[in-house]
């Protein structure tokens, strides 16, 4: 059999807790991924998953097998990089995971330029709003907005994904200027749920003084584009990110509402696994992402009419504190 092979099945099935999902990972189908394991079984002559109707769990010959595979496999990904002209012919399958609207807006062209360096390797993009743990998801590389949430990662802050307060110019000739934050209440909001966890919404002044405006909520979605959609149509105004509306206002379809303020900015986040070492393929693609998103962030921010960046590129000494591995609980 091939043990290697065998190894990177039962490390993904591992990770996602299922072999349907693993087999999907791997492009593979789910018998012929169940057939791998027990061919492994046989072959090490005891068993690694304890099978229920709901879930696996590793036996402890399962965790000790899965754990010293996770680290053979990084040492054969870290092998052949080394002795494959640098990296330029990097191959092999990179997982990367991101929120909705920062996937469907920025994340796209930032994978055109890395499939332009690195024409051999594969990616993959999963988007998902709520928190991916990388290790249960199998994602090599995770960009997150907002909070971190808990886990065993390495992370590092690339900036801020600014947000802005905006409606369509017909919604406010039929209903009025927007003049003061007091104002807003009036007027019906449209939100992605999980957006602002109260009916207050926090506005800073240029002076740094943070307020919070009473906001009224009329329409919640699970997904940013039927926001966008709406506060177009002029259902009510709302808040989205700036690479959303960039577009928007550019060609005037869009208003920014109250200049005066910012609608606090949301922190991103490079996620990836905490493992030692960080296999090759997942720290050059690190590399690029930070640079090349930075660039595009960059670029959106002074289109939105932007005054001070948020997003810098970060220095070569902070990229190798990167992938140094810092757990966050």
């Amino acid at each position: 059999m091939n043990l290697l092979e065998a190894m990177r099945i039962y490390v993904r099935v591992v990770e996602r807790e299922s072999i349907s999902a693993a087999a999907r990972d791997l492009d593979m189908g789910q018998p012929a991924a169940s057939e791998r394991i027990e061919r492994l079984e046989k072959y090490l002559g005891c068993r690694l998953l304890l099978r229920s109707a709901r879930a696996f769990n590793c036996t402890p010959e399962g965790l000790t097998f899965y754990e010293r595979s996770k680290r053979i496999l990084t040492a054969v990904e870290q092998a052949v990089a080394e002795v494959s002209n640098d990296g330029q012919e990097l191959k092999g399958t990179i997982r990367i995971a991101a929120p909705h609207c920062f996937g469907e807006t920025i994340v796209p062209e930032a994978l055109t330029r890395v499939r332009a360096t690195y024409p051999q390797l594969d990616l993959e993009l999963v988007l998902n709003d709520r928190i991916v743990d990388l290790v249960t998801e199998g994602v090599d590389i995770s960009f997150r907005l907002g909070q971190l949430g808990e886990g065993a990662f390495i992370a590092r802050q690339l900036g801020q994904v600014g947000r802005v307060l905006v409606a369509a110019p017909d919604y406010l000739s039929q209903h009025g200027p927007i003049a003061e934050p007091s104002d807003l209440v009036k007027h019906p909001f449209v939100r992605v749920q999980g957006m602002f966890g109260t009916e207050q919404l926090p506005l800073r002044h240029v002076a740094t003084v943070v307020e919070s405006a009473p906001i009224r909520t009329a329409v919640k979605t699970s997904h940013w584009r039927p926001m966008y959609e709406m506060i177009l149509s002029g259902v009510g105004i709302g808040v989205l990110e700036e690479p959303a509306c960039v577009a928007g206002l550019a060609d005037g379809r869009l208003v920014r509402l109250l200049p005066e303020f910012e609608v606090l900015p949301l922190d991103l986040n490079l996620l990836i696994q905490a493992q030692r070492p960080v296999p090759p393929r997942v720290r050059m693609i690190v590399t690029m992402l930070r640079q090349c998103t930075s660039e595009i962030l960059e670029r959106v921010r002074v289109d939105c009419g932007g005054v001070t960046s948020r997003f810098g590129v970060l220095a070569d000494d902070e990229v190798s504190a990167l992938l140094t591995p810092t757990l966050s609980a």
